[in-house]
This record gives C-alpha cells, sequence and structure tokens, in this order.
C-alpha cells in the first residue's frame, strides 16, 4: 500500500514538473535578434547607412570610473552619477565629425536620461530626446526572459525613410538582448530592424567610423 501511494505521489509530481516546464517553455519570448554573418564592412556599410533604415546603437562614450551613480538618483543630477572624461566628450565629437563627414544621415535621436548618455548624444548629433525605454528593464528580476522588451521594440522600429534612428543607451541593456562581448564606451552596434525583431550587422567603435570612407583627399 505504501508502495503504491509513493508511485502515485511520483505521479502527480512528475506531471507537476512538466506542466511547469512547458508553461515556463511558453512564456520565453523567441529571440529578438540575429547576426548578420559576414557583417557589412567598409564601402558596403557606408553605403547600406546612406540609404538610411538602420538603428545605431551607441554606447556613451568614455566615462570617469571613479564616479559612481547614487542610488535613486534624479538623472538631471550629473553630480551624483558617473560623467564622461575629456576624452570621451572629444569622442562623441569625433563621432558626429565622423557622420557629418561620411554624410551618413540621422533622423531621431534617443538617450537613456543619464547624464553621460545626453550628453553624448548632444556632443555627436545635436539632440538628444530622453527615454526611459532605452535603460529600462521592466519589473522582472535581472536574468529573466523578457526583460528590456522597451529596448527591444526601439531596436526593431524601422525609422523614418532615407535616415537612420540613433540611440544612446549603456552597455548592460543591449548585451541582455544580444549577448556576446559587451560594447566598449563608444563603441556602436548597427541594428536593422525587421518589425517584430532585429539583426545586427556591424559593430563600429568610435575611431572606425573615418575608415568607412576614402582618405580625406580623395573625397
Amino acid at each position: 500500500m505504501l508502495r503504491n501511494r509513493y508511485c502515485s505521489l511520483s505521479s502527480i509530481l512528475a506531471l507537476l514538473v512538466g506542466a511547469l516546464a512547458s508553461a515556463l517553455t511558453a512564456s520565453s519570448p523567441a529571440p529578438a535578434q540575429t547576426t548578420a554573418k559576414p557583417a557589412l564592412e567598409g564601402a558596403e556599410l557606408l553605403t547600406a547607412l546612406r540609404a538610411g533604415g538602420y538603428v545605431l546603437y551607441f554606447r556613451h562614450a568614455d566615462t570617469d570610473h571613479t564616479q559612481k551613480d547614487t542610488q535613486g538618483m534624479n538623472f538631471d543630477d550629473c553630480d551624483a552619477q558617473r560623467n564622461l572624461t575629456d576624452r570621451g566628450r572629444d569622442n562623441a565629437r569625433a563621432i558626429g565629425e565622423a557622420f557629418r563627414a561620411l554624410r551618413i544621415p540621422t533622423g531621431a535621436v534617443l538617450a537613456s536620461p543619464y547624464c553621460r548618455t545626453v550628453e553624448t548624444a548632444m556632443l555627436a548629433f545635436g539632440a538628444a530626446e530622453k527615454s526611459m525605454a532605452v535603460r529600462e528593464g521592466g519589473p522582472l528580476p535581472p536574468g529573466s526572459p523578457g526583460r528590456f522588451t522597451a529596448l527591444a521594440a526601439l531596436l526593431s522600429s524601422p525609422p523614418a525613410p532615407g535616415v537612420n534612428t540613433v540611440i544612446v543607451g549603456h552597455a548592460y541593456p543591449f548585451y541582455a538582448l544580444v549577448g556576446g562581448q559587451y560594447l566598449d564606451e563608444g563603441e556602436a552596434a548597427v541594428v536593422r530592424p525587421r518589425s517584430t525583431n532585429f539583426e545586427v550587422v556591424a559593430r563600429v567603435w568610435a575611431k572606425q567610423w573615418r575608415a568607412l570612407g576614402p582618405p580625406a583627399g580623395d573625397r
């Protein structure tokens, strides 16, 4: 009798575990992105960007890592958070100069509300629309499937015709969606939006933009 009761409990437990696994599988979102292989580069990448239709996700430029973000801070209080260094400001300006020299068209420029992301966007592109969607992880705990869905939606949204959308954010939210290696400070991921998902087609460091075009004397 005890053996029958043990078998019955084991069967019930197995059914519960199976049901839970099925529920978790059903609730986990499909991968939000893919990575193009081979990646776009050089003249091919420049031609694609000049035609528009991409989302350029930048990690903010170089920061002072001796500074720390204060928990619960006001995003407008730059003294309470990590900020750009002079080198970071120079690199942000250089990115903007390269875009103008290469004639890469940009439309909307969105930035996480942190001072370092807003300043990077302003110095590089002269505009910054603050957007919590760039950094908001939602109510789920770290590591949960489905975090950063708002950012995934931005990366999946096609820009206006003939321009590229710029997003200036942070390393972790993009890594959480894409995996691989963290973006360096000032590095950008070039994303091809597909309405319901997106594809990463290139990664470009801050000082690589100029190399996409011909030498200055040949332009």
